[in-house]
């Protein structure tokens, strides 16, 4: 089975859950900025729900399917038509070969996920089909997909074939979905309006009074110098109490820090693998997810909780995706 990309939108890479064993040696992680919807994707189509999906950004491709194929969209809302058709996303989607798939807008969010049944059969580089496009390795060559790209799908598995064919036996001109679906956990207009619960991060005592206060207190507006790497913000300046000298730690996921202009930095998948700005903050796991929604112009506020709370945030998250996997195979 496989897919050929007629036109390849803004930025669509190739990213699964990313390349890990490697910083020590200076190598990135990668991997879906939105791994709470690459996760969803893979499973309601029976992969590995690590499996690599292809990460939509803004403005979406056109893909032509050349062969029957069970697919599902997650993610931010880009206004997915088939065949001029709107699709149904947040579900198992079986698509009729020769059938066109064309993202029309952005309308919530900023990126969404294709997952493919049987997933995508590029090879991995350091255990990883994630792309980096500034090293050029991993996805498609290495780069953002191009016009004519032409990605060939591994055998889907069990699952996979079966509910394509259930869902294809109802009679469908250019695709057929369920009717049943999971629900926008962290992508919906209100979601996306919540604040980011944050940690304190380990110089957060070395920054001022006024500045912990303004980091919670006023929002941030996400400006334009915003990518994988990083989100860099505009708003209160967050000054130190006095200068402060530091030796490079490592850096992670999720990260805030703070360069000499005040304006914070929170560190995302492609971030770098040492850091020497002083950290006033560390983003929960599980909002990391809502923060790549979010685009330049949208603003932006921050929640501080206790470590406590962030764990326990965690493990209802892995319960909850525990329980829909478990659903999702019961629907066969």
């Amino acid at each position: 089975m496989s897919l050929k990309i007629i036109r390849p939108g803004l930025m669509t890479t190739l990213q699964d859950a990313g390349r890990y064993g490697y910083q020590k040696m200076g190598i990135i992680t990668s991997g879906a900025m939105d791994m709470y919807s690459l996760r969803m994707a893979n499973i309601l189509v029976g992969n590995d729900e690590y499996e690599a999906a292809l990460e939509i950004t803004l403005r979406g491709p056109t893909i032509e399917f050349t062969s029957d194929t069970l697919i599902a969209i997650t993610g931010g809302d880009l206004c997915p038509v088939l065949d001029g058709q709107k699709v149904q996303t947040l579900r198992p989607v079986a698509v009729k070969a020769g059938a066109i798939l064309k993202f029309t807008s952005c309308k919530v969010g900023a990126r969404a996920y294709l997952a493919i049944a049987g997933g995508y059969d590029v090879p991995k580089v350091m255990g990883s089909k994630s792309t980096y496009l500034r090293a050029g390795i991993g996805g498609v060559c290495g780069r953002a997909l191009q016009k004519g790209d032409l990605l060939s799908t591994n055998e889907p598995s069990e699952y996979g074939q079966q509910m394509m064919i259930n869902l294809l036996s109802r009679g469908a001109h250019s695709y057929a979905h369920a009717k049943w679906y999971i629900s926008k956990v962290h992508t919906s207009q209100e979601n996306l309006r919540k604040p980011i619960r944050v940690m304190a991060g380990l110089q957060y005592d070395e920054f001022c009074e006024k500045a912990k206060y303004d980091f919670c207190a006023t929002d941030y507006l996400i400006t334009t110098q915003s990518d994988r790497m990083g989100y860099r913000l505009s708003g209160a300046k967050l000054e130190l109490n006095h200068p402060l000298e530091m030796i490079s730690e490592v850096a992670s996921l999720g990260t805030i820090q703070v360069p000499p202009d005040g304006n914070p930095i929170i560190l995302m998948a492609d971030h770098q693998t040492t850091a020497g700005y002083p950290v006033i903050g560390q983003v929960a796991a599980v909002d990391v997810a809502r923060i790549a929604q979010l685009k330049p112009g949208d603003r932006i506020y921050f929640k501080l909780i206790s470590n406590e709370e962030a764990e326990r945030l965690y493990i209802e998250m892995e319960k909850c995706i525990s329980n829909l996997k478990i659903a999702v195979a019961g629907k066969l």
